[in-house]
């Protein structure tokens, strides 16, 4: 028997479903040769060892922020910011990377760590607002984006920018800086055996301990849990802390893991994409690693699309517009919800 508490899995298979069909219908549309674009599009991804790679390396920064993100929103928080973190810690990685001569592995860990502290404290200000003051964690991260991206460009123009290069790029950083291949032929870095330590960790914390049980009751209920006896002021701050740390640890070891030099002159967007992956996993860390590898897919699966048929990779805006409209529905299938829970008591 399908049992309620399996819903919002369901919920989720059958959104993912209507987005790609609704995707295909409109590449059978514009499409000369619809069927070879969609075939493209849903196996290129695995034709090769490169393009398995290309999937593997754009999740990792996926995952990151898909944490981060997931723990904010487990406690109830709608904070966006992890977008900025991430921008700004990969600033901080890489001055370091250029300025520092550190030894063996110390050079990236050194990097990596000072990133990840950045962004803690930086994601630390908008949960302090909100915990003191109740500020609007969306408007005040929002906000924070903005600032963090103007600070970071100014760095990058005036501090860090190469002016023998034909680009507006950081000069190259140290060698000892850039984190490990670990698979040859692709680009995946050491970074990959990083955040999924760090999920595990997360999955951990978040249910096996104290600050993980106040985090997810806060999240729930914030007066239930104020009211018996949760210091709720302080895991806000705290999850904003954590989630700071993960995002920047993120930004950095996505500069030092595919870039020899800083170029986003542009917010990187894997921010906001945490939002969609955190969504997809509802909140679940371990869930993050799925959700984060199947949105890398179509990434990757639209970009090949693009580049081999006669469909713009734009399309993979569609398909994450429906999700989003879909997951966020409360609504979507409820009806059915309440009906097995219905057919359940009686069984009962």
């Amino acid at each position: 028997m399908f049992k309620s508490k399996y819903f919002e899995t369901f919920r989720t298979t059958a959104v993912i479903l209507i987005a790609l069909v609704i995707a295909f219908l409109i590449i059978a549309l514009v499409s000369d040769n619809p069927v070879k674009t969609i075939g493209i599009f849903l196996f290129e991804p695995l034709n090769s060892k490169g393009h398995i790679g290309n999937v593997i390396e754009m999740a990792i920064p996926l995952m990151f922020t898909g944490l981060a993100v997931s723990l904010l929103f487990r406690a109830n928080m709608f904070n966006l910011g992890a977008e900025g973190v991430f921008y700004f810690s990969g600033v901080v990685a890489s001055a370091i990377a250029i300025h520092w001569s550190l030894g063996g592995f110390l050079h990236p860990v050194v990097a990596i760590l000072a990133g990840s502290i950045v962004g803690a404290i930086l994601s630390a200000i908008p949960g302090i607002l909100k915990a003191k003051w109740n500020a609007n964690e969306l408007v005040t991260s929002l906000m924070f984006n903005n600032i963090l991206f103007g600070i970071g460009l100014y760095l990058l123009n005036y501090q860090l920018r190469d002016a023998k290069a034909f680009a507006n790029v950081s000069f190259k950083f140290e060698k000892t800086a850039l984190l490990d291949k670990i698979i040859p032929g692709t680009r995946i870095h050491t970074g990959l055996i990083i955040v999924l330590a760090l999920i595990v960790l997360a999955h951990f914390f978040l249910y096996k301990t104290k600050w993980g049980y106040e985090l997810r009751m806060t999240g729930a209920n914030r007066s239930f849990a104020r009211y018996s006896g949760m210091k709720t002021a302080k895991v806000i701050i705290l999850v904003h802390l954590l989630a700071g740390f993960i995002a920047g640890m993120g930004g950095s070891v996505e500069v030092l893991g595919m870039y020899t030099r800083f170029q986003w002159t542009a917010l990187p967007g894997y921010g906001l994409d945490g939002a969609l992956v955190a969504m997809l996993a509802k909140n679940n860390p371990l869930s993050v690693i799925g959700s984060a590898l199947f949105l890398a897919y179509i990434r990757i699966g639209a970009d090949l699309m693009a580049r081999l048929s006669d469909v713009p990779a734009e399309m993979i805006s569609i398909i994450q517009a429906v999700i989003i409209l879909l997951i966020s529905a409360e609504q979507f299938l409820k009806f059915w919800k309440n009906r097995m829970l219905l057919k359940e008591a009686r069984e009962a």
